[in-house]
């Protein structure tokens, strides 16, 4: 009898892990060209910039740790980080708060702690929260959704790079950036929500103008992970849940009281991009599917918190660095026992 005939047939090679980071790029795709429709070119230009930044420290620091450095380039982790930062900041960002911001995240976040599968922190969320506490200005000014320039020209693809590289005089900041809804929401804590609405353009149907499209192409991306099976339900599902029970019980519709509804809690700022993109790394959050049940509630609860008691408009990097300190200790405790025990 052959070989053949005598191999189970339900044998499956494991992915690979650059295969892995390859379907997280192609998944996050619909969610890059929805920022670029809604925004202009500013987060495709903070990309670029982000995964040339990214693959020469990648390549620097392997090179420094006698590491093969083209076998580990090649698995796509380094492009994968930068692809999720340079999604996470304001568009047109200057290419030096790219730099410092990938810097953190690979060089520190990541091989500090030994390189990929080691680090307890999620690179991209560290570069993004250093970003934001050591560079607030920047980190605030988000780009106007086009539909609100008017007459105005948005940056072409050639002049978002010019910015970002400080090769003209153009500025974005002048006439292009806008608070977000979620920004308005929080300075303007003693308004109704019916009298921001009123106020202010950035409000759409569901969340912020632009926004809620964003949200739903990154939804899309994310379910095209879950069927692939990258990953399982248990935190993004659980996280989604607890934002929007904690909304529905602190909602009265036109409240200045009120955050916004379920709807606009789930659609504005990062939360679809967090929920699928962000809590869903396999190293960084619990291992258990009753800890990542855990893992991700935990993150939503703290992102309405900190979204609605907090300094911050949008919270998900707080919420899922807050939340990787706890993983070990969900693992420890959520673990099922083996068998015989």
């Amino acid at each position: 009898m052959s070989l053949l005939q005598i191999t189970s047939p339900h044998g499956h090679a494991a992915q690979s892990t650059a295969r892995i980071m390859q379907q997280v790029i192609l998944a996050a795709l619909p969610g890059v060209i929805a920022l670029s429709i809604a925004f202009g070119w500013g987060s495709l230009s903070n990309i670029v910039i982000a995964i040339a930044f990214a693959l020469l420290f990648e390549a620097l620091v392997l090179k420094l740790r006698s590491q093969p450095v083209a076998f580990y380039l090649k698995d796509y982790s380094a492009v994968v980080t930068a692809l999720l930062l340079g999604i996470a900041l304001p568009p047109y960002a200057p290419w030096w708060l790219i730099a410092v911001g990938i810097f953190f995240a690979i060089v520190l976040a990541k091989h500090l702690y030994g390189g990929m599968g080691y680090n307890p922190f999620n690179p991209a969320m560290v570069g993004y929260v250093v970003l934001l506490i050591s560079f607030p200005i920047e980190m605030t000014r988000w780009a106007a959704p086009l539909t609100l320039l008017g007459e105005l020209q948005p940056p072409n693809i050639i002049d978002s790079f010019k910015i970002a590289l400080n090769l003209t005089a153009y500025s974005p900041l002048d006439g292009f950036t806008l608070a977000t809804p979620l920004d308005l929401i929080r300075q303007n804590n003693s308004l109704m929500i019916n009298d921001l609405k009123t106020t202010y353009q950035q409000f759409g149907q569901w969340g912020g103008v632009g926004w809620q499209w964003v949200n739903i192409a990154f939804l899309a991306g994310g379910l095209f992970l879950l069927h692939r099976r990258i990953y399982t339900w248990h935190a993004p599902v659980s996280m989604l849940v607890a934002i929007a029970l904690l909304a529905a019980v602190f909602y009265d519709s036109g409240s200045s009281q009120s955050s916004g509804s379920p709807l606009f809690q789930l659609f504005s700022g990062a939360t679809m991009f967090g929920a699928w993109f962000i809590v869903t790394d396999p190293v960084t959050s619990a291992v258990s599917n009753k800890g990542r049940i855990i893992y991700g509630a935990s993150i939503g609860a703290l992102i309405f918190i900190i979204r609605k008691w907090g300094n911050y408009p949008d919270a998900v990097a707080f919420a899922v660095l807050l939340m990787n300190f706890a993983a070990p200790l969900l693992d420890h405790y959520t673990q099922p026992k083996t068998y015989g025990h």
